[in-house]
């Protein structure tokens, strides 16, 4: 018999879906987020060889690096991504950087069904190294959702051990 995949909903044999997620910019949940890339780490990887043995190869782990997270918006009056992206490159006055405020950590909350959240990461000290204000228009197509986008460089995530599995009814 396989191990249990949920420790407090024992009866519980799917796992959590991916359209129930919340990402928290300045501890306020973005409005209108309908997207959001992986969470992804690389290892780089060394190689070498041992002199008596030429014929094998050894491998060791090097740096890591993480892939950056894009966030897809609806069209809103939110001005969240764009006020964060300002930060970065103000075009008012000399396009300086705010060094204060242009780096942020944010949280990352998956979902259950009854929107209780089930397992958190932070992401630390990210940045905007993209923004799209407005997506492609074109007057053909009537069923289209306009979407904006936000490209975050980050160093680093963990997951947040503070959040329990919520007990599900």
């Amino acid at each position: 018999m396989a191990a249990p995949m949920f420790s407090v909903n024992a009866h519980r044999y799917d796992p959590y879906r991916t359209f129930k997620f919340q990402v928290l910019i300045d501890g306020q949940a973005v409005a209108g987020l309908s997207k959001m890339t992986a969470l992804k780490r690389t290892t780089d990887v060394v190689t070498w060889r041992v002199g008596g043995d030429p014929s094998h190869e050894r491998k060791l782990p090097a740096g890591s690096k993480y892939e950056p997270i894009t966030l897809e918006q609806g069209l809103t009056h939110d001005p969240v991504f764009e006020n964060w992206a300002n930060l970065v490159n103000n075009i008012q006055g000399d396009s300086a950087v705010s060094l204060l405020n242009y780096r942020k950590d944010i949280v990352i909350n998956v979902l259950n069904l009854q929107g209780s959240v089930a397992i958190s990461y932070k992401v630390y000290r990210c940045w905007v190294s993209e923004y799209q204000a407005l997506p492609d228009f074109d007057a053909n197509t009537t069923n289209t959702v306009g979407i904006q986008s936000l490209k975050l460089e980050h160093e680093g995530w963990e997951r947040d051990t503070a959040v329990s599995e919520p007990t599900e009814s």
